[in-house]
């Protein structure tokens, strides 16, 4: 899987690109939507057309000084941070910078998307982060946080994302989508103090882009002292699912989750029993495994055991093979490279 479309909606608000400066645009009011800033990639001085004048394409940080003239920023609820200049080298330190810069005049910003770049910009494994906390720190009224990263160890060298652990008292959802999620940065969410955060939701990725988390490395999220109002857990595009599974078997957090989130990474039969096999889920009000490779026969125990109990179950394999029938199966994450 690759990011080939733009985000659609973020904190309930439907998404909106600030447009070009060419392409005269009537704008919404600034709190309906959340708003999209990209910029060019590379972005250079060219002509369209024979004879016609020069264009400088912009970068995020001109587009963004753009907004904020135009835009009544007093009311932006939500920003959704696209493509900077060239997410493959550079990391998003600048475009930070100017928003951080900007933080008095964004007084009702509640939530922020940092890297909705798609995949004729960037594949998400080479996409250049950097210590993401300082927009957390600077934004202490923020509820809704996401950040999109890379960590290719086999393309190349990526600035690697960074989250050390730190306090906030407003956070109430926290996404990280990566194809290779570096262990420090699981750590740095589990140590952190997070008393309002209600949704986590970590991409682990595979060790060939970097995803080097183990279980142990969860512990702190599966105990759950550092989250007390956590109601949905998502851990997942993870090629340790089955160990991930058979944790949450015995996790205290389990216990006070309403939705949790096990899809898009290596599920088999082995994990979904060590699954079944642990406290009760019947409490859960959805149960996600989309993309599995499970058996028709465990995939019925699933439903068995949770739908007479009232919970969803998603177990939509997608494009994902079962295994089964004595023979090999590969199995594959959603998101890697």
């Amino acid at each position: 899987m690759s990011f080939y479309d733009r985000m659609e909606e973020l904190y309930g608000l439907p998404a909106f690109t600030f447009p070009a400066q060419e392409t005269p645009t009537p704008l919404p009011e600034p709190d309906t939507v959340a708003w999209l800033i990209t910029g060019q990639p590379d972005a250079v001085v060219w002509r369209s057309t024979v004879g016609e004048p020069l264009v400088e394409e912009e970068g995020w940080e001109e587009v963004f000084e753009r907004f904020c003239a135009e835009v009544d920023t007093t009311r932006v609820r939500a920003l959704i941070v696209g493509c900077w200049n060239d997410p493959l080298d550079m990391d998003p330190s600048e475009a930070m910078e100017a928003l951080l810069a900007a933080r008095d005049r964004l007084p009702a910003l509640r939530s922020l998307f940092l890297g909705d770049i798609v995949a004729e910009e960037c594949e998400i494994s080479m996409i250049s982060q950097t210590d993401v906390t300082p927009l957390l720190t600077g934004f202490p009224a923020l509820e809704d946080f996401g950040v999109r990263a890379g960590e290719s160890t086999s393309m190349g060298d990526v600035q690697r994302l960074e989250f050390p652990a730190l306090r906030h008292d407003a956070l109430r959802r926290l996404t990280v989508q990566s194809g290779g999620l570096p262990a420090d940065v699981v750590r740095g969410v589990g140590a952190s103090e997070l008393p309002a955060l209600e949704h986590l939701d970590l991409w682990l990725g595979v060790s060939e882009y970097g995803g080097d988390c183990t279980v142990e490395d969860l512990e702190p999220i599966l105990y759950g002292d550092r989250l007390p109002r956590l109601r949905h857990l998502a851990l997942r595009n993870s090629e340790i699912q089955d160990e991930i599974a058979a944790a949450i078997a015995s996790a205290p957090v389990t216990a006070r989750l309403e939705v949790l989130d096990l899809s898009m990474g290596t599920l088999s039969d082995d994990g979904a029993a060590a699954l079944l096999g642990g406290q009760p889920l019947t409490h859960l009000k959805k149960l996600d495994l989309h993309h599995n490779f499970l058996s028709e026969p465990l995939r019925q125990r699933i439903r068995d055991t949770l739908e007479p109990a009232g919970a969803e179950v998603d177990l939509d394999r997608g494009d994902a093979k079962p295994d089964g029938d004595g023979g090999t199966v590969e199995r594959y994450v959603s998101v890697a490279e």
